[in-house]
């Protein structure tokens, strides 16, 4: 009886598996544009890299039967191979779906680069065609910008694109907006309220129209008052608000005459509205006698130095 070593048995059982025959596979799943041995066979050896077949294109699947495999195999230097009562290999190619959203992105970055698209201003694209939705190799980028054309001030533009693992390039037209956030009212108010954040939401607009509000920030309407009811969803422009009163017409206020070191105090009624330092007509409620002073942003009325000479003996 000859005794069988442990080396010798590793040898033997790595010379049966290297002796393992192919295997042909019932499903074929590629990433490229070839199907190699390798990937519709098993234990494919020193023949894994040869091509057999072009793949389907990406996101379809083809049906490739027995015959066209044993052509295909042989010209590839595979003749013998188990097959396992298969009648045909399925081949499928991976994919991954791009569509207008990324075709946008890669736009609004060339133009972004290119110094013609401001900070803070979004690209929306309207395509010629609105079905814009492509199967390409699921790669990391599975499209290219590769042509752009397009003038600032003119929202039409052409452009052309690379789908991975689709042969022609994709030609596709449109027109562009340019969107920037400005300030809408978040609900209906009457003229006179004085606007806090609160009142105030931001949403995307045309830039065109934006520019003509001359409003960019909600810190540039925060404490001014609105001129007139104004719906809410309405945009705000600068035409809509105004320093906040200081003064109203027909109400109480305080007079403050101010000459020197002395100061005297009397009470007022105001003949007019006033901002703060806008100058306002008073009438002194005892004497009767209109005066002339400047809204103050606590709501009274200072007469100063000249003024409050000319008008202190009329008290």
């Amino acid at each position: 009886m000859h005794k069988i070593t442990l080396p010798a048995l590793f040898a033997l059982l790595a010379t049966s598996s290297a002796l393992a025959a192919p295997t042909l596979r019932a499903d074929v799943s590629v990433n490229h544009a070839v199907v190699t041995v390798g990937d519709m066979f098993e234990d494919a050896g020193l023949l894994a890299e040869r091509a057999l077949f072009r793949a389907p294109a990406p996101g379809t699947t083809g049906i490739v039967s027995l015959e066209a495999v044993r052509a295909a195999a042989a010209k590839a230097g595979l003749t013998e191979y188990a097959q396992d009562g298969l009648l045909y290999v399925r081949v499928e190619r991976r994919s991954t779906v791009v569509d207008a959203a990324q075709l946008t992105g890669l736009i609004s970055a060339d133009l972004a680069q290119r110094g013609l698209l401001p900070a803070g201003v979004e690209l929306r694209a309207r395509f010629d065609d609105p079905a814009q939705s492509f199967n390409a190799e699921a790669v990391d980028r599975p499209v290219t910008l590769t042509a752009l054309r397009y003038q600032p001030g003119a929202a039409s533009f052409a452009a052309r694109f690379q789908i991975a693992g689709v042969e022609l390039p994709v030609d596709v037209t449109g027109s562009l907006d340019l969107l920037v956030e400005a300030p809408h009212l978040a609900a209906s108010l009457k003229a006179g309220t004085v606007l806090g954040p609160a009142d105030i939401e931001m949403k995307r607009v045309p830039l065109d129209f934006a520019d003509q509000s001359g409003v960019e920030t909600i810190a540039d309407l925060v404490g001014k008052q609105l001129r007139r009811n104004s719906r809410e969803g309405v945009m705000l422009t600068t035409a809509d608000v105004t320093d906040p009163l200081a003064v109203r017409r027909n109400t109480q206020v305080t007079v403050l005459l101010r000459t020197g070191p002395m100061t005297l105090t009397v009470v007022g009624q105001s003949l007019g509205d006033a901002v703060a330092g806008q100058t306002v007509q008073v009438m002194n409620s005892v004497t009767k006698k209109i005066l002339n002073g400047v809204a103050t942003a606590n709501g009274a009325v200072e007469i100063t130095t000249a003024a409050a000479k000319l008008q202190v003996a009329g008290l």
